[in-house]
Parts: structure tokens; sequence; C-alpha cells
């Protein structure tokens, strides 16, 4: 995050120097500012550690929900490979429903799902599909056509249709989920008034500091000021976990992932994994 809120970061080097130089006066006044500004890093701590917990509740949400689309993915896949005779469309399920879960990821997105869905359902099928708006249902509710055709041939009875449809419900419970945190952000008022308190905290703080630490007040306030900024720009991204920034959930791995192991538990040739990228990595 450094590179982002270097801006931010200079810009408090800059206003605390007047602070230095001014020893703490305000207009001329000298105004003791340590009791305000008590008042004010414990409201901005609050605030920052409810946007914190709020923003990783909603990664840990998204990210439990993915897991339960592998398992479920996983589930049905097998089932069907060992509850119904060989010879059936087992194949064109297990593509329907791989479209499915890449169909999912460029929702949350809001990418172009064609790259992805023409080899695994054809040109006829995903021209079709681009004109339904929630494509992964669309897809998800073909493969439950499909596993009641089955019960229709007599290929698969009643109960392990039943059996089968339940993980169809399992998968939607994760698509819907997805899609109730993709629509409902954190309200705007808490990212605005987290903003306001912690840049107000950040300004003043030289002012307060400048009596005790003198010439060390701006190298000291920028180390703060890059702590409280940091965690704020954080929050602000971790709470979006569907985007493709650095810190999100790497979609791309666990769609690839889920794809390998449907295509795994078949006997098919698998695709090369995806390793998610990061900009920066500890050593």
């Amino acid at each position: 995050m450094l590179q982002s809120i270097i801006p931010q970061l200079v810009f408090m080097g800059i206003v605390s120097s007047p602070a230095v130089l001014t020893q703490g006066r305000i207009f001329g006044e000298k105004i003791p500012l340590k009791g305000a500004l008590h008042i004010v890093r414990s409201r901005s701590r609050h605030i920052l550690a409810f946007r914190n917990n709020a923003s990783y509740e909603r990664f840990k949400e998204a990210r439990l929900l993915w897991g339960n689309l592998l398992i479920s993915a996983r589930s049905l896949t097998s089932q069907i490979l060992c509850y119904v005779p060989p010879g059936s469309d087992s194949t064109h399920i297990a593509r329907t429903l791989i479209a499915c879960i890449y169909a999912l990821k460029h929702e949350l997105r809001r990418t172009d799902p064609v790259p992805d869905l023409l080899p695994l359902l054809g040109r006829a099928r995903t021209e079709a599909l681009h004109r339904t708006f929630y494509k992964s249902t669309a897809l998800l509710n073909d493969v439950r056509r499909d596993v009641a055709d089955l019960q229709t041939r007599s290929l698969a009875s009643e109960t392990k249709r039943w059996m089968f449809d339940a993980q169809i419900n399992e998968l939607g419970k994760a698509i819907g989920g997805c899609e109730r945190i993709a629509s409902t952000p954190i309200p705007f008022s808490y990212s605005v008034l987290l903003h306001r308190t912690v840049y107000a905290y950040c300004i003043l703080l030289p002012f307060g500091l400048v009596d005790s630490t003198e010439f060390f007040t701006p190298l000291l306030c920028v180390f703060i000021s890059y702590t409280l900024i940091a965690l704020e720009a954080i929050a602000s991204e971790v709470a979006v976990p569907f985007s493709v920034a650095p810190n999100e959930l790497a979609l791309d791995a666990i769609t690839r992932n889920i794809e390998r192991s449907i295509l795994e538990l078949r006997g098919c040739k698998i695709p090369d994994e995806v390793v998610p990228v990061r900009p920066y990595q500890l050593t």
C-alpha cells in the first residue's frame, strides 16, 4: 500500500514543517492540543477498528463462499460419476458446471466472460447465454435441468436426483451470497467519517507533538500517519473482495482450481495451475 499513499505522506510531511517553524502556533497563538488529540485519536481508533473488522468479515465470508463452491462442485461431480451409469451426459454437465463458476467470477468483476465460456459451451450456447443477465444462475439451472433429465431417462432414481439437487442448492446459496456481498457495500457515511477523522488527527498531530519532539516532529508524524492512512486504504480495498486489486481474492486461481478438480475427477487432462501474482512478497 505504500506506493498508493506516498502523496498523502508527503502532504503530512509538508504540514508538519510549519509546526516546527512556528513552535506549534496557529495564527500566532499557542493552542494546547494534547487533550483534543487524545479525543480525536480515541474516536479514530474506534472507527478504524470497526471499519477494519467489517471489511475483513466481508473478505472472510467471500472466501468461505468460494470454498463452498469448490466443495459442492466436487461433490456433485463425484456423485454423478459414481451413481449414474457410464455413457450418460456427465461430460456435458461437468462443462456446464465449470462454465457456471467462470460466469460467476466475471459477474462479480463485471468483466467479459466470453473468452472463458466459449471453449466450454461452444459459440451457439455462449451467444444464447450472452442475452441473459445472471449467467451463472442460468447455467446452474441448465445443470439442474440435465440432472432432472437423467431421472426422466431412468438413469438416476428419484432418491439420487434429490441427492444431486442438494448439491445444486448449495451452489445456488454460494452464488447468492457472493451477489449479496458485491451488491451491498459498506455504507458510504462510515468511509467519509473515518477518512475525515484520520486526516484531522494527522493534521493536528504535529502541533501537539512539537513541544516534546521538536525537529523530529515531521518524521514521527509521517510514520504515525503512514500507519493510520495505510490501515484506512487496506480496509477500503479489502471491503471489495471480488475486484482485481492485489489484496483481493485470487478468483482467477480459485476458478482454475475448481476446474482442475472437476476435470481430474473425470480423468481428463487438467490445465495448468494459475499462481496468484502479488506485487510484493515478504521473504
